[in-house]
Order: structure tokens, then sequence, then C-alpha cells
């Protein structure tokens, strides 16, 4: 005696429809290709991409790494910050090391130097004030810029020895804050007209 003959369920003869179609369109389909270039212009795509990445970013990589660790160099410069030479020194330091030392002088830029306006009586550098004598000199020097060098001119002197080019601009202060208040104070009436009006 034997079994029965099975008759296929509709789930599966749906089953085998589908991977029937799915066979047939897996058979029609073209090849992949990896690339849009074929043959030759492949090869020289290639050629020219190993030399992009074996020259051209490492240079691109050692130019950005080195603009980048002048930055709080250029910084302390533009803020006139008076300890500029030492926050040049740790950013050369930092490009030796790798980068390691590069987050001192980022935040060392940026820091007021409170101990050397303390010591010193300003918290600027030297190249400061000759830049303000030369704006001073051209007459580019605004009254309230020039009130405030002189302000930091007296502080300095007030803690110690002013060096003589400083010295000579704090005169030269002076002489142009006599001559304002010269010209704003109002001419006394002379006596002839006084003398009209009795």
């Amino acid at each position: 005696m034997g079994f029965p003959a099975r008759m296929p369920l509709q789930g599966e003869v749906v089953r085998i429809r589908t991977l029937a179609a799915g066979l047939v369109l897996a058979l029609a389909a073209s090849p992949a290709r990896a690339s849009f270039l074929s043959g030759e212009a492949l090869d020289t795509m290639a050629d020219i991409l190993a030399v992009v990445v074996l020259f051209l970013v490492p240079a691109v990589g050692i130019v950005v790494f080195w603009i980048v660790h002048v930055l709080p160099e250029k910084i302390a410069e533009r803020r006139h910050h008076p300890q500029t030479a030492a926050i040049t020194t740790l950013c050369l330091l930092s490009l030796v090391f790798g980068g390691l030392l590069w987050p001192i002088a980022w935040l060392w830029a940026f820091t007021k130097p409170v101990v050397h306006r303390m010591a010193y009586g300003t918290d600027k550098n030297e190249e400061f004030f000759d830049e303000m004598a030369e704006k001073h000199r051209d007459g580019k020097l605004l009254r309230e810029e020039a009130a405030h060098l002189r302000e930091e001119l007296e502080a300095m002197e007030a803690r110690g020895a002013l060096p003589p080019n400083l010295r000579t601009l704090k005169d030269e202060l002076a002489r142009l804050r006599l001559a304002d208040a010269q010209a704003r104070a109002p001419a006394p009436a002379s006596n002839t007209a006084k003398d009209k009006a009795a």
C-alpha cells in the first residue's frame, strides 16, 4: 500500500513561481561593473589617484598642520601679547612634539597677562607702543587712543623707568594734550572789548 500523492498547497505554488521569476530576471541581467571606466582609462585614473595620494595629500596635510600650529603665534601678535616670543617658541616646540604643546600655546595666546601688568604697568608688548607712536606721528591716532596710551605710559613710568623711545612718546602725547586743552579753552576777552561794553 502506498502513500497518497500530496497536492501542493497554494503558498508553495506562489513561492515556486516567485523563485522561477527571480531566476529568469537574474539570468537576463547584464554583468555589473565596479567602475565607469574600463581598460586604459582605468589604468590612467589609477595612476593619477596614486600620485595624488602619495604626494599631494601629505603636502597639503603638512601645510595645514603648520598653519594650525602657528595660529597661537599670530593671535598673540594681533593682541600685542607681551610674551609673544615665548608663545612662538612653544609653537615651534609643538611642531617637534607632534602637536602636544599646541593647546597650551593656544590658551597662553588668549590669556590676559595679569602678572606682567602688575610688574610692568602694561599688558602690551613694546611693538604696540611703536605702532601707536607711528600712528601718532602720521596723525592717525584718535583722541581716545591717545588718552589711553598716555595712561598706559604713565602707569609704566610709575612702576619704573621708561625706555627713551617711550619717554619721548609720552612727552609728545603730553604736548598734544596741552595743545588740545588750550584749543578747547575759551579765549580771554580783550580789555578793549570790556571797556566798550562798560
